[in-house]
């Protein structure tokens, strides 16, 4: 973060303590490459295309992408 604005990171810091909550946090992983495919699953799944996001108005990726190419169309 540049001095004197602590909001640089906040969609990153944000982003990291879903994953840790959600997925990492309890968890035991076999080694590294298992950790790997787990989160790379995890967001490619889980966070981008179910979970809710509320910069997308509380919708997943997936609604909101639909919504926008529909209203796009038109």
């Amino acid at each position: 973060s540049r001095p004197g604005n602590p909001f640089d990171n906040a969609k990153a810091e944000s982003f990291m303590k879903t994953l840790k909550v959600e997925q990492v946090n309890g968890r035991t992983f076999t080694d590294l490459g298992d950790a790997r495919r787990h989160i790379n699953s995890f967001i490619a799944e889980v966070y981008n295309k179910e979970r809710l996001h509320s910069a997308l108005g509380y919708q997943s990726p997936l609604e909101f992408e639909a919504a926008f190419a529909q209203n796009k169309a038109r």
